[in-house]
Protein backbone atom coordinates (compact mmCIF):
# COMPACT_ATOMS: atom_id res chain seq x y z
CA UNK A 1 0.00 0.00 0.00
CA UNK A 2 2.82 2.54 0.67
CA UNK A 3 4.72 1.91 -2.49
CA UNK A 4 1.56 2.39 -4.33
CA UNK A 5 0.97 5.79 -2.63
CA UNK A 6 4.54 7.13 -3.61
CA UNK A 7 3.71 5.61 -6.89
CA UNK A 8 0.44 8.46 -6.75
CA UNK A 9 2.29 10.89 -4.75
CA UNK A 10 5.23 10.93 -7.59
CA UNK A 11 2.80 11.53 -10.57
CA UNK A 12 1.05 14.01 -8.69
CA UNK A 13 4.08 16.02 -8.05
CA UNK A 14 5.19 15.22 -11.69
CA UNK A 15 1.84 16.89 -13.03
CA UNK A 16 2.13 19.87 -10.37
CA UNK A 17 5.16 20.41 -11.96
CA UNK A 18 4.10 20.20 -15.64
CA UNK A 19 1.00 22.83 -14.36
CA UNK A 20 3.51 25.53 -12.83
CA UNK A 21 5.67 25.06 -16.02
CA UNK A 22 3.37 25.73 -18.12
CA UNK A 23 1.56 28.54 -16.24
CA UNK A 24 4.93 30.44 -15.72
CA UNK A 25 5.32 29.55 -19.66
CA UNK A 26 1.72 31.25 -20.10
CA UNK A 27 1.74 34.07 -18.25
CA UNK A 28 1.19 37.00 -20.77
CA UNK A 29 -1.82 35.12 -21.78
CA UNK A 30 -3.94 35.62 -18.50
CA UNK A 31 -7.42 36.96 -19.27
CA UNK A 32 -7.28 36.46 -22.64
CA UNK A 33 -8.80 33.03 -23.38
CA UNK A 34 -6.54 30.80 -22.32
CA UNK A 35 -7.01 28.25 -18.89
CA UNK A 36 -5.10 25.27 -17.58
CA UNK A 37 -6.49 22.67 -15.12
CA UNK A 38 -5.86 19.65 -13.73
CA UNK A 39 -8.18 17.10 -13.11
CA UNK A 40 -8.44 13.24 -13.46
CA UNK A 41 -4.78 12.66 -13.58
CA UNK A 42 -4.37 15.31 -16.70
CA UNK A 43 -3.45 18.54 -17.30
CA UNK A 44 -6.14 20.45 -19.60
CA UNK A 45 -5.34 23.92 -21.78
CA UNK A 46 -7.87 25.29 -22.93
CA UNK A 47 -7.23 27.84 -25.26
CA UNK A 48 -10.44 30.05 -26.56
CA UNK A 49 -11.02 30.09 -30.35
CA UNK A 50 -10.92 34.01 -30.17
CA UNK A 51 -6.95 33.69 -29.33
CA UNK A 52 -6.12 31.06 -31.75
CA UNK A 53 -8.13 31.24 -34.77
CA UNK A 54 -9.99 34.24 -37.36
CA UNK A 55 -13.85 33.18 -37.21
CA UNK A 56 -14.53 30.09 -39.75
CA UNK A 57 -10.99 29.39 -40.33
CA UNK A 58 -8.24 27.02 -39.03
CA UNK A 59 -5.50 29.30 -39.70
CA UNK A 60 -3.71 29.88 -36.71
CA UNK A 61 -3.24 33.74 -36.24
CA UNK A 62 0.07 35.29 -34.52
CA UNK A 63 -0.70 35.40 -31.28
CA UNK A 64 -2.06 32.23 -31.29
CA UNK A 65 1.21 30.83 -32.61
CA UNK A 66 3.07 32.61 -29.93
CA UNK A 67 1.26 30.99 -27.20
CA UNK A 68 1.48 27.61 -28.84
CA UNK A 69 5.24 28.42 -29.03
CA UNK A 70 5.48 28.88 -25.53
CA UNK A 71 3.26 25.52 -24.96
CA UNK A 72 6.05 23.56 -27.52
CA UNK A 73 9.09 25.00 -25.50
CA UNK A 74 7.54 23.28 -22.57
CA UNK A 75 6.98 20.33 -23.70
CA UNK A 76 10.39 19.56 -26.02
CA UNK A 77 11.32 19.12 -21.90
CA UNK A 78 9.02 16.46 -21.28
CA UNK A 79 9.42 14.09 -24.44
CA UNK A 80 7.25 11.17 -22.89
CA UNK A 81 4.15 13.15 -22.07
CA UNK A 82 1.60 11.83 -24.64
CA UNK A 83 -0.70 15.08 -25.92
CA UNK A 84 -4.29 15.32 -27.45
CA UNK A 85 -5.28 18.51 -29.61
CA UNK A 86 -9.32 19.01 -29.84
CA UNK A 87 -10.89 20.83 -31.95
CA UNK A 88 -14.01 22.67 -31.56
CA UNK A 89 -16.13 25.19 -33.28
CA UNK A 90 -19.65 26.89 -32.07
CA UNK A 91 -22.92 25.89 -33.61
CA UNK A 92 -23.15 27.89 -36.53
CA UNK A 93 -22.81 26.13 -39.69
CA UNK A 94 -20.17 25.97 -41.98
CA UNK A 95 -20.49 27.42 -44.97
CA UNK A 96 -19.74 24.29 -47.40
CA UNK A 97 -16.05 24.79 -49.11
CA UNK A 98 -14.06 22.52 -51.43
CA UNK A 99 -12.33 21.91 -48.05
CA UNK A 100 -14.37 22.02 -45.40
CA UNK A 101 -17.68 20.69 -45.32
CA UNK A 102 -19.11 20.90 -42.08
CA UNK A 103 -18.16 22.33 -38.33
CA UNK A 104 -16.64 18.59 -37.98
CA UNK A 105 -14.17 19.29 -40.72
CA UNK A 106 -13.45 22.31 -39.12
CA UNK A 107 -12.72 21.45 -36.07
CA UNK A 108 -10.86 18.53 -36.90
CA UNK A 109 -8.57 20.94 -39.23
CA UNK A 110 -8.23 23.72 -36.43
CA UNK A 111 -6.68 20.45 -34.07
CA UNK A 112 -4.29 19.44 -37.03
CA UNK A 113 -3.27 23.42 -37.38
CA UNK A 114 -2.36 23.38 -33.92
CA UNK A 115 -0.37 19.87 -33.67
CA UNK A 116 2.23 20.53 -36.97
CA UNK A 117 3.02 23.76 -34.79
CA UNK A 118 3.77 21.76 -31.97
CA UNK A 119 5.70 19.07 -34.22
CA UNK A 120 8.04 21.95 -35.70
CA UNK A 121 9.75 21.87 -32.76
CA UNK A 122 12.81 19.97 -32.46
CA UNK A 123 11.99 17.01 -29.42
CA UNK A 124 8.13 16.44 -30.02
CA UNK A 125 7.53 13.37 -31.01
CA UNK A 126 4.90 13.03 -33.49
CA UNK A 127 3.88 9.76 -31.79
CA UNK A 128 2.82 10.69 -29.13
CA UNK A 129 0.46 13.51 -30.18
CA UNK A 130 -3.05 13.11 -31.25
CA UNK A 131 -5.82 16.07 -33.18
CA UNK A 132 -9.01 15.25 -32.36
CA UNK A 133 -12.18 17.55 -33.93
CA UNK A 134 -15.34 18.39 -31.53
CA UNK A 135 -17.45 20.05 -33.98
CA UNK A 136 -19.80 22.55 -32.11
CA UNK A 137 -21.13 19.36 -29.82
CA UNK A 138 -18.72 20.16 -27.05
CA UNK A 139 -17.71 23.65 -27.19
CA UNK A 140 -15.05 25.29 -24.85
Amino acid sequence: MAQLENMIGSVQAKLASLKNELMKALVGYEGKGLTITQRNGKIYISLENRLLFPSGSWQVNSEGRRAIDEISQVLVSRPDIKIMVEGHTDDVPYKTGAVIKDNWDLSVMRATSIVRLITAHKGINPQNITAAGRSQYEPL
